[in-house]
């Protein structure tokens, strides 16, 4: 495998940690649309010789469409393999899974919830762009109210010294009380703004999110209201410091402009390859240990 310094590094493989005729097996078993996530585990899985099963868009395409429980999928697929990797609309899905299964489940986002494998990714981009995790502030903008993504984010940065995080969105989309409740009995010190310039000026950490219109149902009103009122343009870049950085979990629609994209502080692109090397950390850690 290649990594971003040029040098060529070899791939272990899983297999050897079992007898010659066997290899592992992985299902990425989502019931909500997914690009880099999925794709991700399922090349780590090709990388390191294993196997893939896969559904897309279990939601219509599997059981549950026929009205089989979440609990007796797992109990039915879990004997097909070795490990999951779960994508769920419902939040606390995948810890039922877990509870369920007796092989080890991945959570890859649930509803609102967290999505765990994202914010390691994301504290990995943070600490190989920046050199450090400790001291710093990070902006987490957007749609906060519903974004998994800055919510395990947040819990995750809160395990760090002396972190500050801004808050910025509008009411409809802002940061719900339980992270916010979190970070306070962590002694993490946070703030909530509307001001995306100022915020952006001093922060070592940009961090944008799209509105998910998927989660305000026919309130298209409210939709329209949060979309593109905090866009990451030339001019946010501007007043940037030098060393920050501009991050985003991706997909984006117009919340960050394309002529972002060629300035060096544009880090997405890197943070979304970054899952590769993350996630498979994790699936070698949970498969055969250190």
């Amino acid at each position: 495998m290649d990594n971003d310094s040029g040098s060529k590094t070899s791939t272990p493989s899983l297999e050897t940690s079992r007898s010659s005729n066997s290899f592992i097996i992985i299902a990425t078993l989502f019931y909500e649309p997914s690009t880099r996530t999925r794709l991700s585990f399922e090349s780590v899985m090709k990388r390191l010789g294993g196997e893939v099963l896969t559904t897309e868009n279990a939601r219509e395409f599997s059981s549950t469409a026929k009205g089989e429980t979440l609990e007796d999928s797992i109990r039915t697929v879990e004997g097909y393999l070795d490990i999951i990797v779960m994508r769920h609309f419902e939040s606390g899905a995948t810890r039922r899974a877990a509870m369920t299964a007796n092989i080890p489940v991945i959570n890859t986002g649930d509803g609102p919830g967290q999505h765990p494998s994202q914010a390691l990714l994301d504290v990995y981009t943070i600490e190989r762009e920046i050199g450090k995790l400790d001291g710093i502030k990070v902006a987490l903008i957007g749609d906060l109210a519903n974004g998994r993504k800055v919510r395990s984010l947040a819990y995750l940065l809160a395990k760090y010294n002396d972190v500050k995080i801004y808050f910025v969105s509008l009411e409809v989309v802002k940061m719900k009380e339980d992270i916010k409740e979190y970070l306070t009995l962590k002694g993490v010190e946070w703030e909530e703004s509307a001001d995306l310039k100022e915020v952006a000026s001093k922060c070592d950490v940009v961090y944008q999110t799209r509105i998910q219109k998927e989660h305000f149902g026919e309130r298209n009103d409210l939709y329209e209201e949060a979309r593109g009122k905090y866009i990451i343009s030339r001019d946010v870049l501007g007043v940037m410091q030098k060393h920050a950085i501009v991050m985003h979990p991706l997909p984006r629609l117009d919340e960050i402009t394309v002529d972002v994209d060629g300035d060096p502080r544009a880090a997405y692109f890197r943070q979304a390859k970054n899952g590769l090397y993350i996630r498979m950390a994790l699936l070698k850690l949970l498969l055969v240990g250190w």
